[in-house]
């Protein structure tokens, strides 16, 4: 069992999130499994007015806002203004995006079950 305290969550081995974001943002995985379905749990910090591409997730993600000012929107849906403590839950294969307001970071633990399928930038 690790334990990750609240400032040495980004700290430690950080990566760049490969493809599918429009602009800077950190990610640092905390656990990961292939089997028996693919998950993945990550802390993923968006600089000010970064978002992702849309896409889906097979099994569906979980995000919870730690720090900063985020949004996010599902297909056909409002964008909708996040906080620290807010939870997003999109089931699988739900088209959205997420990501930091101008003007503030935003950090998201994320739990992501299945694979991404990334698609077209958000207008």
């Amino acid at each position: 069992m690790g334990v990750i305290r609240r400032d040495d969550r980004l700290g430690g081995e950080v990566a760049k999130p490969q493809g599918g974001f429009s602009g800077d943002a950190d990610q640092r995985t905390v656990h990961s499994q292939t089997e028996p379905r693919p998950v993945r749990v990550s802390f993923v910090r968006f600089q000010p007015g970064t978002i992702t591409h849309w896409h889906s997730h097979g099994g569906g993600q979980v995000l919870h806002v730690v720090d900063g000012q985020g949004r996010t929107q599902s297909w056909g849906g409002e964008v909708e203004l996040l906080g620290p403590g807010d939870t997003v839950s999109a089931a699988p294969g739900e088209k959205h995006w997420h990501g930091a307001v101008k003007g503030s970071e935003m950090t998201h633990l994320a739990v992501t079950i299945g694979e991404v399928n990334w698609q077209e930038p958000v207008d």
